[in-house]
């Protein structure tokens, strides 16, 4: 695609772009876009930026484009002290600065949605030069820490551990993250301890956030009354304040404790119906969602709207190479989802054009694309009819298979544990997570999925359909101060993943996560039902819920991160707590580094207040 058609394109509204592009370049729109830079300059450039920082213009929008901006003025600073430089500028010029990295979110946590140019916003971004991986020797436990740069993409930093030998048990699956945003929101993978398994040294069970040793923070100086880099140890109380931040404080550089790596085994199945995945406590058979945590300790359910077997895979330690894996050596082993097949992006395209009757239709097609590029199985190709069946072209079976078989992967942690690309399919997506006993893992995970279905049944009796992706489970441990190895440390105060001090049974997270098209018709209506649903159920009793701050939540019938109740209560209070600093402190932390909230946005003005 030239420049001038990117320039073109950015200007529609994603809907106004299908009808303009056709159902031929569906495929090129629902892979999304990022905002270019813009043709000719909008208002005037900010004046008196530091020596070495030239401003330039760009649309922002994140990963879905329900953020989505005027161009916004952008700076690149080459070193950690221009950053330190620009807050300095910011806070004498009344201007705010945004960390930007590769805008894989969803949540407004950088800027808001229809951001005007005129606003004195200035985009910071850390992937152009803030993006240095140094391995350290270290004396923390006998384990090595790895020194880097918060623009720095995950997929380069687990690149340059894997070529020493050395991994993270739990990590996002897309690559096109920057460490600094992972740590900003809590970024996670899915990962508890199996039946047996004891975590090596340098590993956790919980957030990414967790394994940091030391952090280096653009915090106010009140002596030098100026803004100015600042290193913070773990064992500074304060330090637990930044480690998970949502971007209310700029970090330039972390310290993280990592261990040798271990290869994986992923094997996936779609033999195993959702009732019984998700059935209640108590079910015999050996196969439900906690019954494949309980052996292989690593598991996600990826269950698309309006179809009956999820899609499960599961990963195992496996140290040598089973007979019956294929071997992969690099991430992103399922091209299917990868690369969108154009029937789905001709489908979604109609989707988003106001067929939404159309979803069952859309799950069930991309159960079938799944299963053909994990099995080879045409069973369920074959005994199609209809749309899907023409859908379902030889042509595209024969592509599917010719990129072999993905059921049964065996290879080093980065090569299985990434495996979202940025050409999948541009969703939304709600998320939660549940804080549970671990064995009451089962009972959360069947609650959730029961009243889920029923929900969806109930739309489309009605005739809706607010729901047309799929539903994504996964579980991980909690943040343990100790996987730093850092005498002394507290864990991450605003993580989801905090340890609640009151129940220090709760040791278990189930991470629930809705996706759909943006746009469609009842999804908001949709979501807050299901959030009430949740936070009536999991109320602290025999469990906890907690939001997933790079998804969506605090839904009215209308919007997302907008109900004054979940915003001004319920969040809060689910990161509060008797026994240890939490919420509160976290802010008053935040407020003293940046007393004058250089770095926030309007939502998190709201959000992250003294009571």
């Amino acid at each position: 695609m030239t420049d001038q058609q990117r320039d073109t394109a950015s200007g529609l509204t994603r809907r106004k772009a299908l009808a303009a592009l056709g159902a031929g370049g569906a495929a090129w729109l629902l892979r999304g876009t990022v905002g270019p830079d813009s043709a000719q300059a909008v208002g005037t450039a900010p004046a008196g930026l530091p020596a070495g920082l030239t401003p330039y213009q760009r649309v922002y929008e994140n990963w879905a484009g329900e953020v989505r901006t005027d161009p916004l003025w952008v700076c690149a600073p080459r070193t950690p002290q221009q950053v330190a430089d620009v807050a300095d500028w910011a806070h004498a010029g009344g201007w705010r600065l945004r960390p930007q990295g590769h805008r894989h979110g969803w949540s407004p946590l950088t800027v808001a949605p229809g951001t005007p140019s005129s606003a004195r916003v200035l985009l910071v971004d850390t992937t152009q030069h803030l993006t240095a991986v140094a391995l350290n020797g270290s004396s923390v436990s006998e384990a090595p820490t790895v020194r880097v740069q918060t623009g720095a993409s995950m997929e380069d930093l687990l690149a340059d551990l894997a070529g020493h030998g050395l991994g993270v048990t739990g990590c996002p699956a897309p690559g096109d993250l920057t460490v600094g945003g992972v740590l900003a929101i809590g970024g996670h993978g899915t990962a508890v301890p199996a039946n047996g398994e004891t975590a090596p040294t340098g590993h956790g069970w919980g957030s990414l956030s967790s394994q940091v040793v030391s952090l280096t923070v653009v915090a106010w100086d009140s002596a030098q009354g100026r803004y100015a880099l600042r290193e913070f140890h773990r064992s500074e109380a304060d330090t637990a304040a930044f480690l998970v931040q949502l971007g209310r404080a700029f970090l330039t550089e972390v310290v993280l404790r990592v261990g040798a790596d271990r290869n994986l085994r992923c094997v996936s199945r779609l033999d195993v119906p959702a009732d019984e995945l998700f059935a209640a406590p108590g079910a015999s058979g050996g196969r439900t969602f906690a019954d494949f945590v309980d052996r292989d300790g690593r598991a996600e359910a990826i269950w698309y709207a309006f179809t009956s077997h999820p899609w499960l895979k599961t990963w195992r330690v496996t140290p040598a190479h089973p007979f019956a894996a294929r071997t992969v050596t690099e991430p992103y082993n399922y091209p299917f989802s990868d690369n969108i097949p154009k029937p789905v992006a001709e489908l979604a395209g109609q989707l988003l054009e106001g067929a939404w009757g159309l979803a069952p239709t859309f799950g069930q097609l991309q159960f079938l694309i799944t299963k053909i590029g994990l099995t080879g199985d045409l069973t369920d190709v074959l005994l199609s009819t209809g749309l899907l069946r023409s859908l379902l072209t030889g042509e595209l079976i024969t592509h599917l298979l010719a990129d072999g078989l993905h059921s049964d992967l065996w290879g080093p942690s980065r090569a299985l544990l990434q495996y979202v690309r940025p050409t999948t399919l541009r969703v939304t997506a709600s998320g939660y997570a549940i804080l549970t006993r671990r064995a009451d893992l089962q009972w959360a995970v069947s609650e959730f999925a029961a009243y889920y279905q029923r929900l969806l049944t109930e739309y489309q009796q009605r005739g809706e359909y607010p729901v047309n992706g799929a539903v994504e489970i996964r579980v991980t441990g909690l943040d343990d101060p100790a996987a730093c190895g850092v005498p002394g440390a507290q864990a991450p105060l605003l993580s989801a993943l905090r340890p609640d001090p009151a129940r220090p049974e709760w040791d278990t997270a189930v991470w629930v996560d809705v996706l759909s098209l943006p746009g469609t018709p009842g999804l908001h209506r949709f979501c807050r039902e299901l959030e009430q649903f949740l936070l009536r159920t999991f109320d602290g009793t025999r469990a906890g819920l907690r939001v997933e701050w790079s998804k969506g939540w605090a839904y009215t019938e209308d919007a997302a991160w907008a109900d004054p109740d979940v915003l001004g209560r319920a969040i809060p209070d689910s990161l509060r707590t008797d026994g240890g600093p939490g919420w509160d402190e976290a802010v008053a932390v935040l407020d003293r580094h940046d007393p004058h909230r250089v770095f926030g946005n309007p939502l998190l003005d709201g959000l992250l207040r003294t009571p």
